[in-house]
């Protein structure tokens, strides 16, 4: 990831290929990275990642979190297939952090690591040992964590032992988050799925967001 360091990540959690890509190239122009989680490809095939990627970078969520040699045969499926990066759970541990970091290294990719989920039930186990999957994260040498965009409170905590990693949030528009809380709070890029791809005007609203973080840039 490169330039402002403030950007769109529009994740794409839907079932029908020919609505995703339809919907990712009308955007295209408003946003920077596209994420896919589990529902898309295993609906539409592992193809998808790679026609997506031709419209815009491709972030694979696949939440990796099974032992190192497991881990290695998912990232690697997923950058042989045109992915630009992908997302491990951090509580898989050391180990297998390291293996998919080590994959990624392979293809020229990136590894976001997934401190704890945007969700309530993010509270419950994993924000008790986010700190130290965000510092093991970082030591290991991983490219950015993941960090909630409901709880700006835990990014601006996140923030302080990321350092210069970059921190991307999900949680912004039906989750409750929002867009200029989220980046003075200190993430580099905001991931949004349903606000652009359930809404009427996917366009207008992938245009809107964006507009959201350019006039956050020109007002700092």
């Amino acid at each position: 990831m490169s330039g402002t360091k403030k950007g769109l990540i529009m994740a794409l959690d839907l079932i029908e290929r020919e609505k995703a890509l339809d919907i990712a190239g009308n955007v295209a122009d408003y946003i920077d990275f596209i994420k896919v989680n589990y529902p898309l490809v295993l609906s539409s095939g592992i193809g998808v990642i790679g026609e997506l990627a031709e419209i815009k970078p491709v972030i694979a969520d696949f939440k990796i979190a099974d032992i190192p040699y497991t881990s290695t045969l998912i990232a690697k499926i997923a950058f042989e297939n045109g992915a630009f990066a992908v997302i491990c759970h951090g509580f898989a541990g050391s180990d297998t952090l390291k293996a998919v970091l080590d994959v990624a290294e392979e293809y020229g990719g990136e590894v976001y690591v997934v401190t704890e989920l945007s969700s309530p039930g993010g509270r419950e186990f994993l924000q008790r040992h986010a700190d130290s999957i965000a510092m093991l994260a970082r030591d290991i040498g991983c490219h950015g964590i993941i960090a909630p965009a409901t709880r700006p409170e835990r990014i601006k905590d996140l923030r302080k032992i990321a350092g210069d990693m970059k921190i991307l949030s999900p949680g912004v528009g039906v989750q409750g988050g929002d867009v200029v809380t989220t980046l003075e709070a200190g993430a580099d890029y905001i991931i949004v799925g349903r606000t652009i791809y359930a809404s009427e005007d996917p366009v207008f609203q992938a245009k809107k967001l964006r507009e959201e973080i350019d006039v956050f840039l020109v007002d700092r």
